[in-house]
């Protein structure tokens, strides 16, 4: 499973599919931290707000990198759905680490935060927060579970908008979607330490949920 993870992440980079979003993330992040300086807590809470889509966008992109025939023998050589299923989670994972890197140390070369260094902390915690929910919303847009193009669009963008709208304050159902408007009002305002961990179980569970169903539908439709 590792050597197929690995082998994931390489094809992923080597195809030069790694690039755009990076420039998205550059992009997306140069126009937040290039107004002026912000608190640590509320630039890193927003920078993470608007990483959540280029994150899911660029599991998408790395799971469609490999044929589908590739994916169906990698399967066969693994003996186990769940192990190559596994492995291409763990690869966008793993891409999206090297994203978070480059939203976290950003700021400082802009000079767009306030604070000391040890504010790396907070913007690791509320980026760690929106990967897992990013890779599980890339997952389910992929194509080997939406089959066409259109189709895998739509459920990124749609799953990216009600992110946002359903996690407003005052949204009759914000469960439905991970906490990332909660996770940027507590990096904002400030919380108790009950609510860091009732933000994190809420998006451990969406992902654990969204995950499920992208292993049901992968193996429905193999």
């Amino acid at each position: 499973m590792i050597a197929l993870t690995r082998m994931r992440l390489h094809g992923f980079v080597r195809t030069g599919r790694a690039v755009a979003p990076l420039i998205a993330a550059l992009a997306v992040l140069s126009i937040l931290y290039g107004g002026g300086q912000a608190e640590a807590g509320e630039a890193y809470g927003v920078s993470a707000l608007v990483a959540f889509p280029v994150l899911a966008w660029q599991t998408k992109i790395l799971l469609d990198v490999e044929p589908d025939v590739q994916r169906r023998l990698a399967r066969v050589a693994l003996g186990s759905a769940g192990r190559e299923i596994a492995a291409g989670l763990l690869a966008a994972a793993a891409a999206g680490l090297g994203t978070i890197a480059v939203a976290l140390v950003m700021p400082w070369i802009f000079g767009g935060v306030k604070g000391e260094p040890s504010s790396l902390l907070i913007g690791l915690g509320v980026h760690l927060l929106a990967l897992g929910p990013a890779v599980a919303l890339g997952a389910l847009s992929c194509r080997a579970v939406t089959r066409t193009a259109g189709m895998g669009a739509a459920v990124l963008v749609t799953g990216s908008v009600l992110a946002i709208v359903l996690g407003l304050q005052g949204s009759p159902a914000p469960w439905l979607v991970p906490p990332l408007m909660a996770a940027t009002r507590f990096t904002t305002s400030g919380g108790t330490a009950l609510t860091a961990l009732t933000l994190a179980a809420h998006a451990t569970l969406w992902t654990a949920a969204a995950a499920w169903a992208y292993a049901r539908l992968r193996r429905d439709r193999a």
